[in-house]
This record gives C-alpha cells, structure tokens and sequence, in this order.
C-alpha cells in the first residue's frame, strides 16, 4: 500500500485537499482509505456525510475512518490495569471504571498513530491517505515513534532482559525493589508497536504532500515545515498551492492579494515543485465540490532522502557527513556528540541520530551549511582508527 500524510499550515484547507484527493484517486479506481483524527468531524463537512470510528464507503472505491482517540485510551487504561492488578491490590488502589475515563492529552496523537499503522498493515486498500494535523503539531507526532522507542531503550534496556532469573536476589542485595517482569514485557510489546509505526513512516511508499496559501505567512510556514522534515528523514513529493486566486485588474480589491500570491508562487517554483488549486469562491461542501478542485492524485515517485559520507581522507584527511536541511539558517544550527549519537537541532526542531559506524571513531572537527546542506567533517582518531601501511 502506498501512504500519502497531508498537512501544512493550519486553516490553508489541509483537510479539503486531503479529502479531494482521496476522492480523485477512488474515482480512478484505486482502493483509497482516507483517514483523520479530527474531533470537529471537518473531514465529514467536506465530504457531505459524517465520519466516524468505524470505516465507512462514503464513494466507489472511497472509504472514510475517523478513530475515537477516547476508546482507544479506554481500552489501553484498561488493559494495563488488568496487567498490573497485583500490585493495585497490593497498595489497595482502586481500579478505575472504563465509563469514568476520559483521554488525556496526547492520546489523540496515539490513536492516529495505531490507526495509521493499522491501515497501512491491511491489504484491503491500495492506497491510504492521512489527514494529518496542522505542520507543527504533524512534525511531532511524526517523530513520536523514533522518540519513544529511544526513551524506552533507555529507561528498560532489553539486554537487562537477560538477568530476570537473577532479578530477586539482585533486588535483596540492593534492597530495592526491580522491575517487575510486566513491566518489561509492557516495554517489549511497545516497542515492538512503535517500530512497526515507525517502519510505515519511513517507508519508500510513504510520502508527505504540503498544502499551503501562498503569502508570507504561508511561505514562512512551508520553510519551516520543509526544514523538519527534512531532519527526520522524510520524503516530500510536492506542495500544494491552495486557494489561488484568479488574475484581476489593478482597479479592483483582490490586486494587493493576488499581486502576494503570484510573488509568494515564483519564489515556490524556484525551490519546490509546486502545484495550484484555484480558489471555488467558497468552502467546498460535498463530493461534486471537492471533484471540481484540481488536485494532484496519488503520491508521486519521491527520490529517497540520502545522508551520504563522503571519504576525504586522502585529500583533507576527514570524512563528511551531508545532512540535507533546506531553509535551514546558520543562527538556528546547533550540534552535540554524545558518544554515539550527534544532537542536531535546526530551527525549532531537534533530533538524535547514531553515528553511522565509520564515524563512531572519528572526532568532530567542524560544520559549515551550504546550499541547504549542512557538511559535518569528521577526523580519524588515530586511536580508534586502522592504520595504513
């Protein structure tokens, strides 16, 4: 299955165009789940029929999917309850009641996340569209996996696995009590969960789509935007121009904002490939408004995001790791090793790579950004490295 995530700035018609292009795809015969999270049910406003937490056919080919983040977090709470009923009893806690629950925040971001997991595990459908949040809070959630897998590795190691016939008398000779063996087949299970996730986002079939209003604002949005997912690794096939206004004359109202537009798109067509989506003069409301959008269909052929490391050894006497960041600016650039690991934060985004193997016996030596590209030269250790004959 191919999965196309949409999101951009919020209140540009992410939703709309999601649903217009689901719609264009079904109509042309592939099998398309569309998916969202939206509590408002915009999805089923720009449909014409509601959705909700059971997949609904809401055209040919067309099916819809709006998961209740609150059953979710109730069978979740639920469950972990039933697990852990030894040690409630024990401290003489109450259980909690599933009718008494409501979700905390984040559980809107995990139901979205198993859903899209989900869906993209089934074979029912050929391709999976996703109504993702607005860029920010997408961009968030989009790293959640990669982030929680790391928290866990660090707070319950697996390798720590191999001493639980050891585990009681390791907690007498502390005198302090060690994890319990639920604790860690909780963590095993999740990370299991969160790879499977993490696998369908950086999966070659998965691309990110950008909709966004041309206008400062909206381009401001789409640099940033493209900067973090950029950092994560993720590719993007195009950006969508939404609500583009037609030419006027200079005597009328619309000149200022279609003079913005049009400066805001050639400066687009110089970075991105970009594609318009006229302005209906409306909300589009129904599927014969959202048939009459000009929107790209499925995801295009996306070349895969590469960090190469160039070997300059016999030249400069350093290896080079090229970190593709667009946008990207000097200022906002910050680097920390930590053993194995570099911490690179541009802009307001920051991420936790492990080296790759060649330069974990290397020493940093210094970074420049060129061109959108952040070059960092690594040198040989002179202890860690072979040495030539």
């Amino acid at each position: 299955m191919r999965t196309l995530l949409l999101t951009g700035p919020g209140g540009t018609g992410r939703t709309t165009l999601a649903a217009a292009t689901a719609l264009h795809a079904a109509r042309e015969g592939t099998r398309t789940l569309l998916l969202t999270t939206d509590r408002a049910d915009t999805l089923g406003a720009a449909l014409g029929t509601s959705t909700g937490p059971a997949p609904r056919t809401v055209a040919p080919n067309l099916t819809a999917w709006r998961p209740d983040p609150a059953d979710d977090f109730r069978a979740d709470l639920t469950a972990l309850q039933d697990r852990v009923s030894g040690a409630l009893d024990l401290v003489g806690a109450s259980r909690l009641d599933p009718e008494e629950l409501t979700p905390l925040p984040g559980a809107e971001e995990l139901a979205l996340l198993r859903a899209l997991r989900d869906a993209a595990l089934s074979e029912a459908h050929d391709l999976l569209v996703v109504d993702l949040p607005p860029a920010p809070q997408a961009l968030a959630l989009l790293a959640l996996p990669e982030e929680l897998r790391r928290y866990l590795r660090r707070l319950l190691p697996p390798e720590r696995q191999a001493a639980r016939a050891l585990r009681p008398v390791l907690g007498r000779l502390a005198g302090v009590p060690l994890p319990a063996e639920w604790l860690y087949e909780s963590a095993a299970r999740w990370d299991v969960e969160l790879a499977a996730t993490e696998a369908v986002v950086a999966d070659r079939d998965t691309v990110v789509r950008l909709v966004a209003e041309p206008g400062p604002a909206g381009a401001d949005a789409v640099r940033i935007a493209r900067l973090g997912l950029a950092l994560r690794g993720l590719r993007t096939d195009l950006l969508v121009a939404n609500r583009v206004l037609p030419e006027t004359g200079h005597d009328t109202w619309l000149a200022g904002p279609v003079a913005q537009q049009r400066k805001t798109l050639a400066e687009w067509h110089e970075s991105y490939d970009v594609r318009l989506v006229a302005h209906l003069g409306r909300d589009p409301r129904g599927t014969d408004d959202l048939q009459a959008l000009a929107v790209p269909g499925a995801p295009t052929d996306a070349p895969p995001v590469a960090w190469p490391v160039t070997d300059r050894i016999a030249d400069d006497g350093v290896l080079v790791w090229h970190i593709p960041l667009p946008g990207a600016e000097r200022d906002d650039l910050d680097l920390v090793r930590r053993g194995d690991e570099l911490v690179v934060t541009a802009g307001p985004f920051r991420r936790i790579v492990p080296l790759p193997s060649a330069l974990r016996r290397c020493t940093v030596e210094g970074a420049a950004l060129r061109d959108g590209e952040l070059r960092i030269r690594f040198a040989p250790d002179p202890r860690l490295w072979p040495r030539t004959r």
